[in-house]
């Protein structure tokens, strides 16, 4: 799992939209700035979270690998800090997914604390039945974390989109997205999506979270409810925010809090999240405009398990189905911006892709980070950077100079044969690292599709020389 050589890893890569020949000679002027790229580490079992740990390092989960495993961002040299026996690990989104450190880490505080996010089954089944946060003590004496600690147990988890990402807010709750479960798609397209559903009371009271599958939840570092958590429908819960499909990118720039939401066929988006506020899935993806998505409700459908399994796109199948523009409620949000938004007739089936959802115009975000104004890389400066797992790009979102807005449109990056699932910015900001899936189909960098990523389970580098 150490460095590997680029000239059969890499391949060609796409920068700014400037191709370079071959990555035994990475090297490419991006606007002011020279870029080079190289492989850190690969062979790790499905990277999903990075964060910079102690000593300099970097510290990552790997998904199936059910692991938390510490990189020298050096040498590329590993050691694995701790393993979670107890989670379970099956594509597509389960497993141990995002890692936290506590705000005062490392400060003399006693407060060596690492926030983890897994799936686990308690059915031995072959999906996930819940998910939930721990706490881990980090022993800096012998480098090692352990005391596992539930704090927030027996969240909704399934086989398909369970968000996960962890996140400290502006005033020391967690944060942590958790997406729909991929209902109604799929082999789950008979249940209904509950990501505009909100508990009782009495659900919260027993500990029923069931509804919160497509939300933001927040809470106490005991995982118990916030006081000043928002009241939604007369109800205070872990809730904080709702309407998601998968969202799997938090961060924060200044005050601001963004987040990435993956698409159904259409439509990813870059959301600006606030208490309360509604982000419309089911009924509206992307912007409330009618376009190229429509809401087919499959699970209302008294016959859905004799249909045609549906796959976010029209199949011919009689449903109830829904404009985007007929769906009313309180606190409605739209993007800043989507990847990408279509017109009404797009045709979403290419007979190149034998996958079809590969070429649909969705790049599938996997997470976002922010760049600061003062970077080393000038071309980045004060953007949000995001990953599309389905596409192998980074796409910069550059910012409005408080920071509030996105504005423009966005510049591809770093385009390769990979599905890219994570981005972290170095300390003194010279150099992007991207983690890489170690397996899937994406479309690659010469727009067609690809079966086999070029670098498996890999942190990428790419860097100012």
């Amino acid at each position: 799992m150490q460095k590997s050589l680029l000239a059969t890893a890499l391949l060609a890569t796409l920068i700014s939209g400037a191709a370079i020949a071959k990555v035994d000679n990475p090297t490419v002027a991006m606007q002011q700035d020279e870029i080079k790229a190289s492989v850190l580490i690969d062979g790790l079992n499905n990277i999903w979270e990075m964060k910079w740990g102690a000593n300099g390092d970097i510290w990552a989960t790997t998904r199936q690998g059910k692991e938390i495993v510490a990189i020298n961002p050096s040498t590329g040299a590993s050691k694995v800090l701790y393993t979670f026996d107890k989670a379970f690990a099956e594509p597509v989104h389960q497993g141990v997914l995002g890692m936290e450190l506590h705000p005062n880490f490392a400060k003399g505080t006693d407060e060596d604390y690492v926030y983890v996010y897994y799936t686990y089954s308690d059915s031995s089944k072959d999906k996930s039945d819940f998910g939930r946060v721990v706490r881990l003590s980090y022993d800096a004496k012998n480098g090692t974390l352990g005391d596992e600690q539930i704090v927030l147990d027996k969240t909704p988890a399934g086989n398909d989109h369970n968000g996960g990402r962890l996140l400290f807010d502006k005033s020391g709750k967690l944060l942590l997205t958790l997406g729909d479960n991929g209902y109604n798609q799929y082999g789950n397209m008979c249940k209904e999506i509950q990501s505009q559903k909100i508990p009782t009371d009495a659900e919260v009271a027993a500990n029923d979270f069931n509804k919160y599958r497509g939300k933001v939840i927040r809470f106490n570092l005991d995982g118990s409810i916030p006081s000043d958590n928002p009241e939604i429908n007369g109800v205070r819960s872990h809730i904080y925010a709702y309407g998601f499909r998968n969202p799997q990118g938090l961060v924060y720039v200044g005050d601001t809090l963004y987040n990435t939401d993956q698409g159904p066929a259409v439509d990813d988006e870059i959301n600006i999240i606030e208490a309360a506020g509604n982000y419309g899935w089911p009924h509206i993806a992307g912007y409330q405009d009618d376009m190229a998505y429509s809401y087919a409700n499959f699970s209302a459908a008294p016959n859905c398990a004799e249909l045609p399994e549906y796959i976010g796109v029209p199949n011919g199948a009689v449903v109830p189905e829904f404009k985007e523009s007929e769906f009313q409620a309180d606190n409605l949000k739209f993007p800043q911006k989507t990847f990408y938004t279509v017109p009404q007739g797009y045709n979403f089936s290419d007979e190149k892709c034998e996958i079809g959802y590969i070429c649909w115009p969705t790049v599938a975000t996997t997470s976002i980070a922010y760049y600061p104004k003062n970077g080393k890389i000038k071309s980045l400066q004060n953007s949000l950077l995001v990953t599309g797992v389905k596409t192998g790009t980074l796409y910069q979102l550059p910012l409005s100079a408080d920071g509030k807005q996105v504005q423009g449109e966005s510049i591809t990056h770093f385009r390769t044969d990979n599905r890219y699932r994570m981005v972290l910015v170095s300390p003194d900001t010279s150099k992007i690292y991207i983690a890489t899936d170690d397996a899937g189909i994406l479309m690659g960098k010469d727009i067609q599709p690809v079966m086999k990523v070029a670098n498996k389970g890999a942190i990428l580098v790419f860097e100012a020389k």
